[in-house]
């Protein structure tokens, strides 16, 4: 070809490149995992009017760009393993490989959720993360990190991509987000994603949209006085659904199995109106990510010279009040000193043994034992449990600990626990007439009561709110 017909091709073939700008979202990258099982939807940027066409697995759904953006939803899919690709065609085409179908979990919260693997001075280092990295070579585990970002306004995307876990990436994966997934991994077979979208030092109500604080009654003087709602710490940037706009809406409506939620020591100073910022919370996300009542898996706060148990106690009855919901409790594996505890192994594996439980529905207790009530008999007072498994119990038959008992004077002291069944009987001598019992009742609680399944019990109090 003589260059006056090159010269002719290529401004031929210059409309085209100008009409080439079907754009999917960065979700919808190499590597990327999709929920199994539910519809699937694929979005992205394109010309008003342009038609764009998705391929995957056996399926082509179509649709017309408006407003420059586009959505289609593929049909419920089954499990894949073996890498495939999908394919996204208007006047252009993009090819995303390395796709796999499994279970998509959102990993958020604040940050002992965000804390990665690997190293991060000044804190301790992750409990054997070295041998926990170099033996990280799942290729069927993936993670999309959504960077740090308050926001006045709704952002889109992120333009993040998925990362393959191996020895070469763990190190920067969310330490709790790898030790959970790689239990989901090993316990199910299956491919496993996940959204890590966590920032230290956040209130839950940051992770909320101003639409869903707004219209919910029992948080309407709180979202009037968001401006003047103080804690101790906050982040650079702090703007009302700031991590809500940056964080969270970018990512919506993909398709997930679940959250797994680990924050609240933001909140720690205001624990009589969390239940109702993190319930509001999960409703907001519900209702959003557009898959009826995905579960929320709540790690409640582990031990730390700075956090009451209220915030424990309000954990615990957001799971009490709020449908498909779990809690993850770490009583023994916190830091008095630290309220980043280096010890995350243990939290991943239980957020892995609620999912596997509450969640896939498999056989086996997956929570511990948590309060439902109690009845004075005498001197005595029988506290009820759900969640037993098959008995109460202490680590190696020792005698409980962490319990108190007050009369009506409300002085609450040391009181001799005996577990009996799926019960326990408190009583403390020379008190005749008791009529409350709370168990590690402290900021840093020194408790041993576990079920069958080696899970702790929660911390609470029979007189909740008094």
């Amino acid at each position: 070809m003589n260059c006056f017909n090159l010269t002719c091709a290529l401004l031929l073939a210059l409309p085209l490149a100008l009409k080439a700008t079907v754009k999917p979202h960065s979700l919808f990258t190499d590597h990327m995992v999709l929920q199994k099982g539910v519809p699937v939807p694929v979005w992205g940027e394109a010309a008003d009017g342009e038609q764009v066409s998705v391929s995957f697995n056996g399926q082509e759904v179509s649709t017309v760009a408006k407003n420059g953006k586009w959505m289609v939803k593929l049909n419920p899919l089954p499990y894949i393993t073996t890498p495939a690709t999908m394919t996204i065609k208007g006047t252009n085409t993009v090819s995303i490989s390395d796709v796999l179908v499994g279970e998509v979990w959102v990993c958020s919260g604040q940050s002992n959720m965000e804390r990665q693997l690997g190293p991060r001075p000044p804190q301790l280092p992750i409990t054997n993360w070295e041998q926990e990295r170099d033996k990280a070579n799942y290729p069927l585990i993936r993670e999309y990190y959504v960077p740090l970002k308050y926001s006045a306004e709704k952002i889109p995307d992120v333009h993040q991509q998925w990362t393959v876990c191996s020895p070469q990436t763990a190190a920067d994966f969310s330490a709790v987000g790898y030790f959970f997934t790689s239990e989901l991994y090993k316990k199910l077979k299956i491919p496993v994603g996940f959204i890590f979208t966590a920032y230290g030092g956040t209130p839950a109500e940051d992770w909320t949209s101003e639409e869903a604080l707004n219209s919910d009654p029992a948080l309407a003087d709180f979202s009037k006085n968001y401006d003047n709602i103080k804690y101790g710490y906050m982040p650079q940037g702090k703007k009302k659904s700031g991590l809500y706009n940056g964080m969270i809406y970018p990512i919506l409506p993909y398709a997930v199995k679940g959250v797994a939620w680990y924050q609240g020591e933001a909140n720690n100073e205001l624990p009589g109106i969390y239940p109702a910022i993190l319930s509001n919370m999960i409703r907001n996300w519900r209702t959003d990510f557009g898959q009826g009542d995905i579960p929320f898996l709540i790690v409640q706060i582990a031990p730390y010279k700075d956090m009451t148990p209220e915030i424990r106690e309000a954990q615990l009855l957001v799971t009490k009040q709020v449908k498909n919901t779990a809690l993850i409790v770490t009583t023994d594996c916190g830091d008095p000193k630290d309220i980043h505890p280096s010890n995350k192994r243990p939290v991943g594996e239980r957020l892995a043994t609620a999912a596997i439980g509450m969640v896939y529905q498999q056989p086996g207790e997956y929570a511990g034992p948590v309060y439902e009530g109690y009845e004075v008999k005498g001197h005595e007072i029988i506290v009820y449990f759900s969640h037993t498994g098959e008995g109460l119990k202490t680590k190696a038959n020792t005698a409980l600990k962490g319990f108190t008992i007050a009369g009506a004077d409300k002085q609450f002291q040391p009181a001799k626990a005996v577990i009996q069944g799926n019960s326990i009987i408190v009583s403390r001598k020379g008190l005749k007439d008791p009529v409350a019992v709370r168990y590690g009742w402290a900021n840093v609680p020194d408790v041993n009561l576990y079920n069958s399944a080696d899970l702790p019990a929660s911390p609470f109090r029979t007189d909740t709110g008094k």
